[in-house]
């Protein structure tokens, strides 16, 4: 998406936690004046007005705190909400960084809106030197299968036009459902076993590595999954479209190969 403002924006709204990292890793924070609950991160975003929830905005509070720019989240806010705004004359921004390389993009445009250009350039850079070396690293690794699961019950994964996917196509893995439809599809246990997945990747339905795994354990009475491991990414590090994405790929990388060590010394 390409916007034009008269001038650097100073009163910047965000509408989803991982838009409010991605302004301060912009080197915008100090810019932001209205941000979703759940924006935890950095701990200054702790302190901005809250705006509502990323899917249920209060747009009155929006309004009334006179932004002169929004940054929304494509597939996480409503469309209403920021078409709603768009048509009250608010410049919005709407962003969706669904592959790797459209997180350096993102930071570099937000930081062109913000008139932070540098920081967003020192923040873009060092993660794409980061991403490299781990393309160097892994690109021709023994491919992995791999289900990766962003909720558990209903059970929940991400097709191949997710970031998420992007990430395990990086480290040598193989995302057994990239062929799904739909971003984020619902599937059954019967149908992660007929994908014959060689690790189970995740962690948003639990906050411990013990409490991911122990479903996973209990389903090893399934012949299907007897021989899958389950290992724990956590979610804020993989499932938030931000730089922090870059520690994500590394946790990822590192289970691939543990997993690779372990059918080797079978």
């Amino acid at each position: 998406m390409t916007i034009t403002i008269a001038a650097p924006a100073h009163r910047i709204v965000a509408l989803a936690p991982s838009i409010t990292e991605l302004v301060f890793a912009a080197g915008a924070g100090a810019n932001l004046i209205g941000v979703p609950r759940f924006s935890d991160f950095p701990v200054a975003a702790k302190l901005i007005a809250p705006i509502g929830d990323a899917s249920r905005i209060d747009l009155e509070r929006v309004l009334s705190l006179r932004p002169d720019l929004v940054v929304a989240w494509k597939t996480g806010n409503h469309a209403a909400d920021f078409e709603r705004l768009e048509q009250l004359g608010f410049t919005v921004f709407v962003a969706e960084p669904a592959t790797l390389p459209a997180i350096p993009r993102l930071l570099r445009a937000i930081g062109a809106l913000a008139g932070k250009d540098a920081a967003a350039e020192k923040s873009a850079v060092e993660f794409e030197r980061g991403i490299a070396a781990l393309t160097a690293q892994y690109r021709n690794r023994a491919p992995v299968r791999v289900f990766y699961e962003i909720w558990h019950a209903p059970m929940m994964t991400v097709s191949g036009g997710h970031l998420i996917s992007d990430v395990i196509t990086l480290c040598g893995g193989r995302n057994v459902f990239s062929a799904a439809p739909v971003l984020t599809p619902i599937v059954s246990l019967e149908s992660v076993m007929a994908a014959q997945p060689h690790v189970v990747l995740g962690g948003s339905s639990a906050t411990t590595p013990e409490a991911f795994v122990a479903p996973w354990l209990r389903d090893k009475r399934y012949a299907g999954l007897r021989n899958v491991r389950a290992l724990f990414v956590d979610p804020d590090y993989i499932q938030r479209q931000t730089p922090r994405v870059l520690q994500g790929a590394r946790i990822v990388c590192e289970h691939l190969e543990q997993v690779r060590s372990g059918r080797a010394n079978r």
